[in-house]
């Protein structure tokens, strides 16, 4: 008799511990979603959150750019707004302003680096602002190593100098890890194909193209997603 009664007192502990856990699990679900923030246990993989002054952006779909070449070729890459926020902002903001349009790789070294996003076309030019560079010399953790068909900004001396100008990796570039803010990757084989055909174009001084690839259009499709202007410095 008193074997059935501990079994019995047994059983409804037991019982009573799965529900309480199951009214915790309800609770913190619930407070997790009034704070805004996402455990990993209840959220597809798939989905990013990136920090925006005081607000999260919950993005299910990285921002794709679409590079058209006035020769027909395109260049598609995926961005990554949760490493290199400002970087990706400025891109997709001045890429869909129409910016890039109408302008050329003004610097191509084989094996190195495809660099355009110059209004001036030498080098020597920008937006009218610079943004923060987004690598580990200017204390931000970017862990996007340069190889090829990575897209990084370009920049003067001064860690916080990038500004419209970016490059291409076509090569092995990983020396330029820590000191240049990466912030995306072609997204299939075709695209990195097109970067490194158009890093065996004939060269002259200052590693110019003869004949500069000019940029018909870059867009970006965001997937509904609006992201901010970029933090411009000056």
């Amino acid at each position: 008799m008193k074997s059935i009664v501990w079994k019995s007192i047994l059983m409804l502990l037991f019982v009573c511990v799965i529900v309480a856990s199951m009214v915790l699990g309800i609770y913190l679900e619930k407070r997790s979603g009034e704070n805004g923030i996402f455990c990993a246990q209840h959220c597809p993989e798939h989905i990013n959150i990136s920090q925006t002054g005081d607000e999260k952006m919950v993005i299910e779909k990285n921002p794709i750019a679409t590079i058209i070449m006035e020769s027909g070729d395109k260049i598609s890459l995926e961005l990554y707004p949760e490493i290199a926020p400002q970087s990706v902002y400025n891109f997709i903001y001045l890429a869909n302003s129409g910016f890039y349009d109408g302008l050329i790789f003004h610097r191509i070294i084989q094996g190195f680096v495809l660099q355009g996003g110059d209004p001036n076309g030498t080098g020597t030019g920008g937006p009218g602002y610079s943004i923060k560079g987004e690598f580990k010399s200017n204390g931000v953790d970017n862990n996007i190593s340069h190889t090829e068909g990575v897209i990084s900004m370009a920049r003067a001396a001064s860690y916080n100098s990038g500004g419209s100008q970016f490059f291409l990796v076509v090569g092995d570039a990983r020396f330029l890890d820590g000191d240049y803010a990466a912030f995306g990757k072609t997204t299939d084989q075709e695209s990195t194909d097109i970067c490194m055909e158009m890093s065996t174009v004939p060269t002259g001084a200052q590693d110019r193209p003869v004949n500069p690839p000019v940029i018909k259009t870059i867009t970006v499709e965001t997937f509904g997603v609006s992201y901010p202007e970029p933090d411009k410095l000056n």
